[in-house]
């Protein structure tokens, strides 16, 4: 029986997707996908770096950047745009929506079977409706912010 090396599992999810394992995409697809993570994650790039960083990972904001939107092509990630500049990397990528509660910058994931369309606008020639992604800002009361 032979033992699997410690990120096989790793390596073996980026190469599938498509993307060639180097030493910084896997350090940072651990510190994403590991079970250690906690699970589903919303992360800017900025934490992850802060993260990888703390972690002795030595990796650039840009290349952290670069690899978050790789891993989002690949479909291993799902960007949510909170707002111009400021978007989360969604590491669920199943049909699901958001809550953004904007006095504290967090995502919290809704089954995509919570929220109910009744319909959408008729998309442009030539188009169709890819995915629909619902956000739900959401402020706290005053009472509950104290």
């Amino acid at each position: 029986m032979t033992k699997d090396r410690p990120y096989s599992a790793l390596v073996q999810r980026l190469k599938t997707a498509g993307l060639r394992p180097t030493r910084q995409r896997l350090a940072l697809a651990k510190l994403l996908f590991e079970p250690t993570a906690g699970g589903d994650r919303h992360i800017t790039a900025e934490q992850l770096h802060a993260e990888a960083v703390s972690e002795s990972v030595r990796v650039s904001l840009a290349t952290v950047y670069n690899s978050l939107h790789q891993f989002t092509e690949a479909g291993l990630l799902r960007e949510v745009v909170v707002e111009p500049g400021r978007s989360y990397f969604d590491t669920n990528v199943s049909d699901h929506h958001h809550f953004y509660l904007e006095g504290r910058g967090q995502l919290q994931d809704i089954p995509g079977e919570q929220v109910q369309m009744d319909s959408l606008p008729t998309p442009p020639e030539g188009t169709r409706v890819a995915r629909v992604d619902v956000i739900i800002r959401l402020s706290e009361d005053e009472e509950t912010a104290q």
